[in-house]
């Protein structure tokens, strides 16, 4: 038999779940995408729900750290939570988001933490060379829906 490096006892693979607050933000019948710095691929706007806050709470923090701008009062509904293959992070890494539309207090601006932002269509999105696959997941939604092209 042959001998173990210890730490190697597992030959499970590693898997987590990521679990965010993202907002599908519709302007001109196209979904607002944000790229961070340091990255290629485009995102839903929002991030990762912290310790003792719910999908709400989540979303009201990120969207005022990364656009700027904060949710109007009575706009916010819940399109649905989405799971996917976590893009970016290392394989069996799942995504569980939970996605809201909403209508912003302002117009969108890249804070620090953003390069860019950018708004879609289905089509437009999934010829980026990179795709996040939740987003694609909301894409195809709000297509469905007849709210985006």
């Amino acid at each position: 038999m042959p001998a173990r490096t210890p730490g190697t006892e597992s030959a499970e693979p590693h898997s987590s779940v990521i679990r965010t607050a993202a907002l599908a933000h519709v302007r001109g019948r196209r979904l607002l995408q944000a790229r961070s710095q340091g990255k290629t691929a485009f995102y839903m706007a929002g991030g990762k729900i912290d310790p003792g806050e719910d999908a709400e709470q989540a979303l009201h923090r990120e969207i005022r750290e990364e656009l700027d701008a904060g949710i109007v009062p009575g706009t916010l509904e819940r399109l649905g939570v989405f799971e996917a293959p976590a893009f970016g992070h290392r394989p069996g890494t799942a995504l569980h988001m939970t996605c809201f539309t909403a209508e912003l207090t302002s117009e969108p601006r890249a804070t620090s933490e953003i390069a860019e932002l950018r708004y879609f269509t289905l089509d437009e999105y999934a010829a980026m060379p990179e795709v996040a696959p939740g987003s694609l997941l909301v894409f195809r939604r709000l297509r469905a829906l007849g709210l985006i092209d």
